[in-house]
């Protein structure tokens, strides 16, 4: 495993593509992916481990869901793993005792909906209350066509488009 590890570790430094990733791991991880099925097939017909112990759970559950994970291998969007959701949704796992009794049902909707925005923005590395006091400033003037652009993702390319127009207006005036 840590094979494939390090593979997806010299794939994120080098800034691969979707294409050369899915090339890699055809190249480099399916052979290692390979070797560690054939154990797993040899495992559990030597029948050394009784199929209900626990390691024999693990072979015939591994096994069972062998397709679901090596998909990662066909293409080259597709983390190796879950880690990144799993941390996204950490503090809200956390806090979850603490919300069960939020008031009105509908806090807890309004909750999630702030909740999504401001983990969106974390994503993509915006100042969330910065995203907020502007998406409250702009959304009465938004209509039901318009409003897309006031997703956090939109709004940071908005941003980073404003702020090179600045830069390009402060150069001409210096």
């Amino acid at each position: 495993m840590q094979q494939l590890y390090r593979i997806e570790a010299g794939l994120r430094e080098a800034r691969a593509g979707p294409t050369e990733v899915r090339a890699a791991r055809q190249e480099h991880s399916a052979p290692i992916l390979e070797g560690i099925h054939h154990k797993l097939q040899s495992l559990q017909q030597s029948r050394k481990h009784l199929p209900r112990s626990l390691i024999g759970t693990a072979i015939s559950y591994t096994l069972n869901q062998w397709d679901k994970l090596s998909v990662y291998l066909r293409d080259g969007r597709v983390c190796i793993d879950n880690n990144g959701i799993e941390n996204a949704i950490r503090p809200s796992a956390i806090g979850k005792k603490n919300w069960l009794f939020m008031g009105d049902p509908k806090s807890g909707v309004r909750a999630a909906v702030f909740y999504t925005l401001i983990g969106n923005c974390h994503r993509e590395g915006i100042n969330a209350e910065a995203y907020l006091t502007d998406l409250f400033t702009r959304l009465p003037t938004e209509t039901n066509r318009t409003v897309h652009r006031l997703t956090p993702r939109a709004w940071a390319a908005n941003q980073k488009g404003l702020n090179q127009s600045q830069a390009k207006t402060c150069a001409a005036s210096a």
